[in-house]
């Protein structure tokens, strides 16, 4: 049997579990069996399909020290470390913290545990030991990808002590995290359901992925306002920004500041993890009890009905199949996990693009946005439309689809017209809605004609979406399906989209009423492209 270096290296600190009362042998057994398993699991954030790759999460690592590299200005630039670590530590902890609920959670709430160890002679506080240091191991992992390099610069750059002490920071850090949101957790499950709970993972799942689609370009242009040389100000509400803690104490070894702001923090960066270590395991008891929740489900809450919902439902929906599957696709993209956790980011991603855009106009010396045409980047709204279109046609529950031929309807077009209206209506139009109030406020009024074209240009370039991915019939395909094959296909549906952008600058810019025009052909381009697309056809 395959034993890891991991395991041989934490043998040389067996007498620290066993003074804490843990059968240090049982909980080694119990960590080989875990870091055994999970050489198959594949980090969400990459969103990969999800088969068997030994060593994957090791392999996916390069990913964080790509954004380590970020953090090598904060450290080499000036020695105002008030400042600088405390962005540092702030990115440490942020990354670390959303990596641990997305991708260890299962670990921290995994109640397969308790099915299979409380009928064996193993103590709660073994069990529990397992878990975090199983968490530990693969954190400790994640943090060396995310600050070696870094390290190795302070090293060179701010001497052997900075270095050192980053390394027992780091440590610290990593115990708060696990032992932080484990207590995060007993409070949530205190008060909520296993359901509750879950939902909340899958949102900071989502956060995460959106975090990384457009955090690259945030933190690039951000070092255009970084002056090292900035005076730090405290506040009395400044001691509880965590960051700060692990910033405090460079600053009174280093620098010789012997305020009471550093040291406060520097007990406090030393204190509060082991105070939340010895809570922490106090709360074990309360914490096994309260993950039976998870075995649990919650009963659905019923929408109240709205008789002007219903109206304009019949309005959008012209039968009553049609109607009926509209709300099924509603309540599968608000309610199934998988969908909004490939969605949802791009949905977010589709919302912040557009303004990054135009915060590149603003920083142009002649910006001027009555007479700009900027605000045509709001076609980059649309690119949630190939994801979601392409989701519309998979599902983490894809084997009760044998329930649609059950259903006494003769063709399935009302179920994919439903479906693709519900996403329009449920997803891209609010936020679209909100885009256009934004662009309103800063363009004018005048632009409202070039939104509503962009609108109906959407609504045709959801129909080519559906064309372009071969028309499946919803959530019939399994969530594994989607991969390299269809990631070519989202690229080539781009050409259409930058087509339809550039037919409307053209138009806008080079006929007199050219926008009124655009959209007039747009309508009549979509009333056919609806009509000729959704025949009636036969599930295949």
């Amino acid at each position: 049997m395959k034993d890891f270096k991991i395991l041989q290296l934490l043998d040389k600190l067996h007498f620290i579990f066993r003074k804490m009362g843990i059968d240090y042998q049982m909980m080694r057994q119990i960590l080989h069996i875990k870091l055994t398993m999970d050489e198959r699991k594949v980090p969400t954030i990459f969103n990969q399909n999800k088969k068997d790759q030994k060593n994957s999460y090791i392999k996916s690592l390069w990913i964080y020290a790509l954004y380590g590299l970020v953090l090598i200005p904060f450290i080499v630039f000036g020695q105002n470390y008030h400042f600088q670590m405390s962005i540092a530590f702030g990115m440490i902890i942020f990354i670390i913290m959303t990596t641990l609920i997305s991708d260890f959670s299962s670990v921290l709430l995994d109640v397969r545990d308790r099915s299979i160890l409380s009928t064996k002679p193993i103590t709660a506080k073994t069990v529990n030991a397992a878990k975090c240091m199983h968490i530990l191991i693969y954190l400790t992992y994640l943090t060396i990808a995310l600050t070696a390099i870094p390290l190795v610069v302070g090293l060179f750059t701010q001497g052997i002590v900075f270095f050192l002490l980053t390394v027992l920071e780091l440590i610290f850090i990593n115990i708060f995290i696990v032992v932080l949101t484990s207590i995060l957790y007993i409070v949530i499950l205190r008060f909520f359901d296993g359901e509750k709970l879950k939902d909340i993972i899958n949102y900071v799942q989502i956060g995460l992925s959106l975090v990384l689609m457009i955090g690259y370009q945030v933190l690039i242009r951000s070092f255009e306002f970084v002056d090292f040389n900035i005076v730090v100000t405290f506040n009395w509400w400044s001691i509880f920004i965590i960051p700060m803690w692990f910033a405090a104490p460079y600053e009174l070894i280093l620098n010789g500041n012997h305020s009471l702001f550093t040291i406060v923090g520097t007990i406090f960066s030393v204190i509060i993890p082991l105070i939340s270590i010895w809570l922490y395991i106090k709360l074990i008891p309360t914490f096994e009890r309260n993950l039976q929740k998870l075995l649990g489900t919650s009963k659905a809450k019923k929408e109240k009905k709205s008789r002007l919902k219903d109206y304009l439902l019949t309005i959008i929906c012209r039968t009553m199949e049609e109607r009926a599957f509209y709300r099924f696709a509603s309540l599968m993209m608000k309610q199934e996990r998988e969908f909004k956790l490939k969605v949802y980011p791009s949905l977010g991603f589709s919302f912040v693009i557009p303004f990054i855009f135009i915060f590149n106009v603003i920083r142009s010396e002649d910006a001027d946005f009555s007479v700009s045409i900027s605000y045509l980047n709001i076609y980059f709204s649309m690119l949630i439309i190939p994801s979601a279109v392409i989701m519309l046609g998979h599902s983490a529950k894809f084997k009760a689809a044998w329930i649609y031929k059950v259903f006494p309807i003769k063709d399935y077009t009302d179920l994919q017209k439903g479906s693709l209206k519900a996403f329009l209506l449920k997803l891209y139009i609010p936020l679209y809605i909100v885009l256009s109030i934004v662009f309103c406020f800063i363009y004018g009024l005048r632009i409202i004609p070039d939104l509503m074209t962009v609108l109906v240009a959407s609504c045709l370039y959801t129909i080519i979406c559906y064309v372009g991915f071969g028309s499946k019939i919803p959530f019939t395909k399994p969530i594994d399906e989607i991969g390299d094959g269809q990631s070519w296909k989202s690229l080539v549906l781009f050409i259409p989209l930058a087509i339809l952008a550039g037919l409307h600058y053209f138009m806008a810019t080079r006929i007199h009423y050219g926008t009124i025009i655009y959209l007039i052909l747009l309508l009549i381009t979509n009333y056919l492209s609806w009509k000729l697309i959704f025949k009636r056809s036969k599930y295949q």
